[in-house]
C-alpha cells in the first residue's frame, strides 16, 4: 500500500521524480501522510477498536490539514495533491487512480443514517474547492471541475462544472489516469453565452446587408385591397419568393427581397391586372413611414440577377 501511495505521487506530481522525488514524497507530502495515517486508522476502524481510529483521524488531521474519516474507503492509487482543507466523510468511497485536489469535500447532506457520502470511481479528477455531497456516485474516468458542487450522479467519462453542477460530455475522449490541468475544463454558461453573442453578430450582418439592398417601392391601388393582396401573393408563390406583410397607417405593405426578374414578371402581372393599378414606382425613403412615394430611380443597367428589396403599398382605390 505504502509503495501503491508513493507511485501514485510521482507520476501525478511533475515535480517529484527520481531518488530524491521519493524522499520528498515520503517525508514532505501532506497528502501521502493523510492517506496513510488512514490506511492504519480504517484497519482499526474494521477491527472494530473504538476511539483510536478516530483520535488517528484527528492526529491527521492536525498533522496535514485532511481530515478522513476512519470508515471512509480509499482505493490504492489514490493522490490528494497539498491537501489542505479536504474533507472525506465516513460512508464515503474512492476508487483506484484518483487524484483529489485541496479544498475537496466528499460529504453528507444531512442526519440520515446509512450510505450518506459520495462513491467515486476509478481514475477520477476531482478538483480545488470542488463538494461532491450526499450518497451521489462520479463515474469512472470523470472531471470533477474547481468549485464545482455535484449533487447528483455523475455518469462515466464525463465533466461536471458549476453550481449546482452541470454534466458536460467529452465527446469522444475518454478520461485515462488523471491529470494536473484540471482547470482547462469547458463551461456551459460561458459557451451559450458565447453562442448567443454569435447569433447576434450573425443576425447585425443580416440586417446589414438587408439594409445595402436597393429598396422599391411599388405604390399600388385596388377596389378590393384584401382581394388585390391574395392576388400578389400568388405572384409571389409562383415565384417561390418570401414575403412579410406590414400593417402601416396607410394601409398594407408587402415587403419581399427578390432578384431583377422577379420583380419585372411581378410587375408587368400588376400592370397587366384590370383591377390593380400602379400608382408610382420608385425608391422608398422610409419602409415604415407614412411619407409619399420617392420620384422614379434613375435608369440602371439591367442585370437579372441583382438582389432587391420590394415594397408593394397597398391602397383603396378612390371613387
Amino acid at each position: 500500500m505504502i509503495v501503491d501511495r508513493v507511485r501514485a505521487a510521482l507520476d501525478r506530481d511533475p515535480s517529484a521524480h527520481g531518488f530524491w522525488g521519493v524522499l520528498e514524497v515520503v517525508l514532505s507530502y501532506a497528502g501521502f501522510h493523510a492517506l496513510l495515517l488512514h490506511d492504519v486508522a480504517h484497519m482499526l476502524h474494521r477491527l472494530g477498536l473504538p476511539l483510536i481510529p478516530r483520535l488517528i483521524s484527528q492526529f491527521a488531521r492536525f498533522l496535514t490539514g485532511v481530515e478522513i474519516h476512519p470508515g471512509a474507503r480509499i482505493g490504492r492509487g489514490v493522490f490528494i495533491d497539498h491537501g489542505m482543507g479536504v474533507v472525506i466523510g465516513e460512508t464515503a468511497e474512492v476508487g483506484e487512480g484518483t487524484t483529489i485536489f485541496q479544498g475537496v469535500t466528499l460529504g453528507g447532506t444531512g442526519k440520515q443514517a446509512g450510505k450518506r457520502h459520495p462513491t467515486v470511481g476509478r481514475n477520477v479528477v476531482i478538483g480545488v474547492g470542488a463538494s461532491v455531497l450526499g450518497d451521489v456516485t462520479v463515474g469512472d474516468n470523470s472531471y470533477v471541475g474547481a468549485g464545482a458542487v455535484v449533487l447528483k450522479d455523475l455518469p462515466p467519462d464525463s465533466t461536471a462544472v458549476g453550481v449546482p453542477a452541470r454534466t458536460v460530455r467529452m465527446a469522444g475522449r475518454r478520461v485515462i489516469g488523471a491529470t494536473l490541468d484540471h482547470t482547462s475544463l469547458p463551461d456551459p454558461i460561458l459557451e451559450r453565452l458565447q453562442a448567443l453573442q454569435e447569433e447576434l453578430e450573425q443576425a447585425e450582418q443580416m440586417i446589414e446587408m438587408e439594409a445595402a439592398l436597393p429598396h422599391v417601392l411599388l405604390a399600388v391601388s385596388a377596389a378590393d385591397p384584401t382581394s388585390a393582396r391574395e392576388r400578389i401573393e400568388r405572384l409571389f408563390a409562383a415565384r417561390h419568393v418570401s414575403y412579410a406583410v406590414r400593417e402601416t397607417e396607410l394601409g398594407e405593405r408587402l415587403v419581399a427581397t427578390l432578384c431583377e426578374r422577379d420583380y419585372e414578371y411581378v410587375g408587368d402581372a400588376i400592370r397587366q391586372a384590370d383591377d390593380l393599378e400602379i400608382v408610382s414606382e420608385g425608391r422608398e425613403p422610409d419602409l415604415l413611414g407614412g411619407g409619399r412615394p420617392a420620384p422614379a430611380a434613375a435608369p440602371e443597367e439591367h442585370d437579372g440577377d441583382r438582389v432587391m428589396k420590394l415594397v408593394i403599398a397597398l391602397t383603396s382605390r378612390q371613387g
